[in-house]
């Protein structure tokens, strides 16, 4: 009952407008912030292995291991990937466009910072965000996905051309 309000009601809707606009403001500026003043994640990174041991740790090995195989030997990447994935995910929700992606790449990176031991606002993001995948196209109903996705689904279910036949 609750899925299918989410799914098709317009008030619904104009909820995950309210919850579009806090989390692209909250990711866009994350990543803005980022952008403009330097972002290396090596700190960062280090900090979270460190958080790997003890009795009861933060950080699970195999996230850990990940850490220290992949993301630290190639750190030059993820101080790209990072600062222009969160501005980009939040300019993407702002707009209410491609927005279920986007919420859904919002909730990758705030797992990644779950798992490498940071809290914060990351449960509070990944819980609003829980409702916009389940809402799906509902949640950009009042957004450029209103077009775009109509389009998107007319070009893909558009009619193939029989190939023509030499003879």
């Amino acid at each position: 009952m609750v899925v299918k309000w989410l799914r098709e009601h317009a008030t619904a809707s104009a909820l995950m407008v309210l919850f579009r606009l806090y989390l692209g403001y909250e990711w866009m500026m994350a990543g803005w912030e980022k952008i403009t003043h330097g972002f290396d994640a090596t700190g960062y990174l280090k900090g979270a292995l460190a958080k790997a041991t003890g009795e009861h740790p933060a950080v699970q090995g195999w996230w850990a291991a990940f850490i220290e195989n992949v993301a630290l030997p190639n750190v030059g990447l993820f101080n790209f990937l990072v600062p222009w994935g969160e501005f980009l995910v939040g300019i993407a929700l702002i707009l209410g466009l491609f927005t279920t992606f986007a919420a859904l790449m919002g909730a990758v990176m705030n797992f990644a910072f779950m798992f490498s031991g940071t809290t914060s606002t990351n449960p509070q993001m990944v819980l609003l965000t829980v409702f916009i995948l389940v809402a799906g196209a509902n949640a950009g109903r009042y957004g450029v996905d209103h077009w775009v996705l109509p389009y998107l689904r007319q070009w893909w279910h558009r009619p193939q051309r029989p190939a023509a036949t030499h003879k």
